[in-house]
């Protein structure tokens, strides 16, 4: 009865590691196009002069800047799931193996839910550069 207990303990992070790997999976992907794009505007920057270069410089530095962002919201993703893997782990050991050790499993949860959430302050502020380089003024001209 008590493995049943521990199990069923266990199994509620697991909703949280799926919400993790979902958003990581969405991270790589914005990662992947940033990568893409920095490849792009550096070989047009290879063949251009005055301002061209200089608007290609600028937008490779914002460039950089977002690609800091999405890896430092995929490493507190992945510090996400390695904590909430390891609340599952001490609550199930707790309960199975009858150890006194819950509160290693709400630190370790707490600190789970606090990677998570600078996670999505990274992905904000990713979010925000990327609709900051946008131009407008097409859409004004109609």
């Amino acid at each position: 009865m008590s493995i049943t207990h521990g199990i069923q303990l266990a199994v509620a992070p697991v909703f949280l590691l799926t919400a993790v790997s979902g958003m990581i999976g969405a991270v790589a992907g914005r990662l992947a196009r940033i990568i893409d794009r920095a490849r792009l505007v550096e070989d047009r920057a290879r063949n251009a002069e005055g301002d061209a270069l200089q608007r290609s410089i600028g937008e490779l530095q914002e460039l950089r800047a977002r690609g800091r962002l999405a890896n430092a919201c995929i490493a507190l993703l992945t510090t996400c799931a390695f904590l909430i893997g390891l609340t599952i782990i001490v609550l199930f050991l707790g309960e199975a193996g009858g150890l006194q050790i819950s509160r290693w499993a709400v630190g370790s949860f707490l600190a789970g839910v606090g990677s998570f959430l600078a996670a999505l302050l990274c992905f904000l502020a990713e979010t925000y550069l990327a609709t900051r380089l946008l131009n407008f003024q097409l859409v004004s001209r109609t």
